[in-house]
């Protein structure tokens, strides 16, 4: 492969390239040359016409380079030209990242003192808090449960175990703290009740329509809707199947 430099106003930037880049990439771009150099060079055809590297085209002239590096394709034909000019700018966006091994190259790049906004992506992107990674790994890890429903319905009182509350309640109760916060730590105590989603599952699926919907709001039985669904027990509304489908394929 031949690699001509070439000044850089004798290219010619392709006049319907509709690929935008922002003065932030070009940034980037120029930022990345400074610190690699050109490890990329831009291809031309024979009329020198740029049919990928305008981005590094523009990052040179914003550097007073004065010339710039470019391997020249002569085998295309007009059409093909117009096409590889989409291609290339399109086929790379068609990729993904490994979520969990990109933070990890992030951090052992960091140790090692590397200066990680060459690599384009924001601050954000990088240096994740550790909220987000404890809610990634959380989301990552939780699986929801699912239970095989019978024709019994429990009671109200096999739904939700109360002790542990109640006991907390009465405690506050019988203070002689002020009333409003009586009232305040009565309702951090209800945090405490334990609901059983087995039988809030079986209960769900031989209550009303109202009654489900009400479930359905408070989140009681979201975790439910797989056997609900194949058992017939559940008619659901267009937005929660679709809410389903999406979650579960």
């Amino acid at each position: 492969m031949n690699i001509e430099h070439l000044p850089l106003d004798q290219l010619t930037p392709y006049a319907n390239n509709a690929r935008t880049h922002s003065p932030e990439q070009i940034f980037q771009i120029a930022n990345s040359i400074t610190e690699f150099d050109f490890t990329n060079p831009v291809l031309i055809d024979e009329n020198n016409l740029i049919l990928a590297g305008h981005g590094r085209l523009m990052a040179a002239q914003a550097l007073n380079r004065e010339t710039i590096p470019c391997v020249r394709l002569t085998h295309l034909t007009e059409t093909q030209k117009r096409v590889y000019i989409l291609a290339d700018n399109r086929i790379a966006l068609n990729a993904g990242w490994d979520e969990e091994l990109l933070h990890l190259e992030f951090g052992e790049l960091q140790k090692l003192g590397a200066n990680l906004e060459l690599t384009g992506f924001d601050h954000g992107e990088i240096f994740r808090t550790e909220e987000e990674e404890f809610i990634e790994e959380y989301t990552k890890k939780v699986t929801s449960p699912i239970y095989e429903l019978t024709t019994n319905k429990p009671s109200i009182d096999e739904l939700c175990d109360l002790t542990k509350s109640e006991q907390l309640i009465k405690k506050i109760q019988n203070t002689n703290i002020p009333d409003d916060e009586k009232t305040f730590l009565k309702w951090a105590a209800y945090r405490h009740n334990v609901f059983n989603y087995r039988n809030i599952a079986e209960y769900y699926a031989h209550s009303s329509k109202q009654v489900q919907e009400l479930m359905e709001d408070s989140a009681l039985v979201i975790i439910d809707f797989g056997k609900a669904i194949e058992h017939g027990f559940v008619v659901l509304s267009d937005e929660i199947q679709e809410q389903y489908l999406d979650e579960h394929g």
